[in-house]
């Protein structure tokens, strides 16, 4: 019977031919010196450049690998492509070890090329690793970070890597938030978000509506923050959620529940967040919970819980100045002055000022003191000058002057500031006026009486 014979008819398959050729010494005549393979194996094992400062040398070694050709690696392809993947986040990591911004915008472009036939799963990843987590190490460098990121959404459009460019948006939103440009925020996510909903990618959804929700409540808006909220747990609930961003959603409920002096119920948000922050081993994510917990107990008129949570288990893991911060300004609510409040404001303007969900809850906590201790002060008087009640509350006139003012006109004590003599008048409490309320009541009475009689008037006729 005629035909071709098949391969195996000679005893020799494509596999047996593989296996000869890998013994044929022409074969390893491509192979590279010892000093490529050295390096990729140490790129796959040994570098870590993202704990301390990352060398010259360091960087260099990195680039070797990435850069060199696939004719170049004793290795497999395969094995190549693994190390040249870890030697770019290491590089990443390396620039962002040296907050060199300008190396990124370089590594980006000559890696371009490279990723051009990469598989999309890995791009994708590469810069998730470099844009997104390795860049957002670098502080004071976010105008270059949204170019790289808008440079990135163009190239991802123009490659239709539609999931890539998704992520890479949401990072740019997140940008904007940090530097303030809201409406540019609301802008690139309303799109993204609209994009999204087709896609059904709940798991980004999510992160969507947390931004959204953070965006909102930056500008004030907390209808709708709470509403973004809302549709981010709504799409948590239908999909297994990492904790990481569970951590977020609690922390983003504790911010609301604060802002509504609901302080007990942030207080169990931002413990669920702390538990599983520290499990996470995220410790700045971490210390930033821990310190809305106190300010919670303090705000809710618990500040001797304060030390004990700082001696914890939990607490001493984080230890530091931030935790020192919130323990002084428990002991100086507890001792009800309002002058050392002032003063550790001012000394841990870094970790106090600096927050403004901790300084806009200490700004209020501020004037509670300070009327507070005004009542106080002004209670013995009908008539005190405003210097004096300045001189003993320790502030300066002017500001004494205008919480005097404000008070009056919040109705929170009967007053006048006579301008001239510089003093402030106090009055008596009125009494409550009673005459009115009885007449009130008297004609809404008479109305019955009338109303019942004509009933039984129109019955007999």
């Amino acid at each position: 019977m005629c035909g071709r014979p098949s391969s195996s008819s000679n005893g020799v398959d494509d596999r047996d031919r593989g296996r000869r050729a890998s013994h044929n010494p022409s074969s390893r005549s491509r192979r590279p010196s010892t000093a490529v393979v050295a390096i990729a194996i140490d790129a796959r094992s040994d570098v870590k450049t993202s704990v301390m400062r990352a060398s010259e040398e360091d960087i260099e070694r990195l680039r070797a690998v990435i850069f060199t050709t696939d004719d170049d690696w004793a290795l497999t392809r395969v094995d190549a492509m693994k190390a040249k993947e870890h030697a770019i986040e290491e590089l990443g990591n390396a620039y962002a070890s040296r907050d060199d911004a300008r190396g990124f915008q370089t590594l980006f472009a000559e890696l371009r090329p490279l990723l051009a036939n990469a598989p999309k799963a890995k791009v994708a990843k590469i810069v998730r690793a470099l844009l997104i987590d390795a860049m957002a190490k670098i502080k004071g460098h976010d105008a270059l970070q949204v170019e790289l990121c808008r440079e990135h959404v163009e190239w991802a459009r123009s490659e239709k890597r539609t999931f890539l460019r998704h992520r890479v948006e949401l990072r740019l939103a997140t940008l904007h938030l940090t530097m303030r440009d809201y409406p540019e925020a609301l802008k690139v996510v309303g799109s993204l978000s609209r994009e999204v909903k087709k896609l059904d990618d709940k798991l980004l959804l999510v992160d969507i509506h947390l931004l959204e929700s953070r965006i909102h409540y930056a500008l004030r808006n907390l209808p709708k923050s709470k509403a973004s909220l809302t549709a981010a747990r709504t799409n948590a609930n239908a999909i297994y959620v990492p904790p990481s961003v569970q951590c977020q959603i609690d922390s983003q409920s504790g911010i609301l529940h604060a802002d509504e002096k609901d302080y007990k119920t942030a207080y169990s948000y931002f413990f669920e967040a702390f538990e599983q922050l520290n499990s996470l081993d995220d410790k700045p994510a971490a210390v930033t919970a821990l310190k809305y917990m106190l300010m919670c107990k303090i705000m809710c008129g618990q500040a001797e819980d304060v030390a004990v949570l700082i001696s914890s288990k939990g607490g001493l893991q984080h230890q530091g100045e931030a935790l020192d911060a919130m323990k002084a300004v428990s002991e100086a609510y507890k001792a009800r002055s309002l002058k050392g409040l002032q003063q550790i404001l001012n000394a841990y303007s870094a970790h106090l000022g600096d927050d403004p969900i901790i300084a806009a809850h200490l700004g209020s906590l501020q004037d509670s003191l300070m009327e507070q201790n005004l009542k106080r002060i002004i209670e013995p008087f009908s008539r005190v000058e405003i210097a004096h009640v300045a001189a003993l509350i320790e502030l300066p006139l002017a500001d004494v002057e205008m919480k005097l003012s404000q008070m009056i006109l919040d109705r929170k004590f009967e007053g006048i500031l006579d301008q001239g003599s510089g003093c402030l008048v106090v009055f008596d409490d009125p009494k409550a006026e009673t005459m009115y309320k009885a007449a009130i009541d008297t004609v809404a009475n008479m109305e019955r009486v009338v109303g019942s009689l004509m009933s039984k008037s129109t019955k007999v006729m």
